[in-house]
């Protein structure tokens, strides 16, 4: 990859470094192994110990709590760099770092943070994050799980689904009704050594096969009100400043995908031959390529921009769902272009642009469909007229 894709001219030196380590551990541990885990859909256990070890699973955390103390560009360029080789194995350190851990370093007590972040930063357990449900998605004010006050404890019923680490994650942090409509949802700390708290159905998915996409179920889970993030009817505040976040994390993994798809398309386009001369040498290819290497850098640039909005605190909720939107809807085209360059060979599992493609579209869906990001975007700059 040159220099001037990766703009280098906007990273520090110690952020370059963390880059750099984030791309050989991909390139040498998570590569080898990413066809056997896209095929059994097995969750990579041993990979994310070995991520745990790097700290990259507290990458976010204050090294207090065993973390990384690590900031969102950080985050973006260690997510961006697994992502251009397994986009599923990025899906799940974003998850497990932005949400969860995300989630109890920002609104957890102190006691739930010493409890908790240790065993999440180490890779020691993984986390998951639920808001979710089978009947509200984008529409959190549907939400149906309760969480009822019982004196030192809240009894909690209920389900969610499509949750990242639903199956292999021990610790999660959920979002519940203690009160009235969007403000009275409250966000809970929750562990699978709480009785009632279970595991169902695995999706069988079409892409991001090895992330673990699992039903959780609550049959009166009986959590200690001290397992209360922040106050009573905080939750939905709570998850909407999570996303923001999380939206860079995505818009990074969206960036890391398309310049894997480059990447392949290029080695490809170089190789192959018809009508006696490289495909490289073809217009049509040659546009494909210039589209795709342009769409790269300037959804790198604004996912680089929302990072540092965040790192410095600054407001970087518009910034953030202008880079997701971009990004995950670029990724999509050029992952697509990827297979379009390939021909009959980007179709078959040989290689890696049919993943790619595959993976692609669940990053419009996840962490605010383009819909939701379109809605947010209109309604800030609305507000500044």
């Amino acid at each position: 990859m040159s220099e001037v894709t990766t703009l280098d001219f906007e990273l520090s030196d110690d952020i370059k470094a963390v880059r750099d380590l984030a791309r050989s551990f991909a390139e040498n541990e998570i590569r080898p192994v990413v066809s056997h885990y896209d095929e059994t859909q097995e969750f990579p256990a041993e990979i994310f110990k070995k991520l745990g070890e790097l700290g990259f699973l507290g990458i976010l955390t204050p090294s207090e709590y065993g973390g990384s103390g690590m900031g969102a560009q950080e985050y973006a360029v260690i997510v961006e760099e697994i992502a251009r080789v397994c986009p599923a194995i990025a899906l799940g350190v974003a998850a497990h770092n932005g949400l969860c851990s995300g989630h109890i370093t920002r609104f957890g007590s102190e006691e739930i943070k010493q409890k908790y972040l240790p065993r999440l930063a180490s890779g020691d357990t993984i986390g998951a994050w639920g808001l979710t449900e089978p009947g509200s998605g984008s529409d959190a004010g549907g939400m149906l799980t309760t969480a009822k006050r019982d004196g030192d404890f809240y009894v909690i019923n209920g389900a969610k689904n499509f949750i990242t680490h639903g199956n292999v994650g021990d610790i999660a942090v959920i979002m519940a009704v203690t009160g009235e409509g969007k403000r009275g949802i409250s966000a809970f700390a929750v562990d699978k050594s709480m009785e009632g708290f279970v595991a169902s159905k695995k999706e069988n998915k079409i892409g991001m096969r090895c992330s673990d996409t699992a039903s959780l179920t609550f049959d009166n889970v009986r959590v200690p009100a001290g397992h209360l993030l922040g106050n009573e009817g905080e939750g939905f505040v709570q998850a909407l400043q999570i996303l923001d976040g999380g939206r860079i994390s995505i818009a990074a993994l969206s960036v890391g995908l398309a310049q894997g798809s480059l990447d392949a398309s290029l080695k490809y386009a170089v190789e192959r031959r018809q009508f006696g001369k490289q495909l490289a040498q073809m217009q049509a290819i040659q546009f494909k390529l210039a589209d795709m290497s342009v769409n790269v850098d300037a959804a790198r640039a604004l996912t680089y921009r929302a990072a540092w909005l965040r790192d410095n605190g600054r407001n970087y909720t518009l910034a953030a769902s202008q880079a997701k939107l971009f990004a995950s809807e670029m990724c999509v085209r050029a992952a697509e272009d990827a297979v379009q360059i390939h021909g009959g060979y980007g179709y078959i599992k040989e290689y890696p642009v049919e993943k790619l493609w595959r993976d692609s579209k669940l990053l419009t869906i996840g962490e605010g469909t383009s819909e939701v990001q379109r809605m947010v975007i209109a309604r800030t700059v609305l507000a500044e007229v």
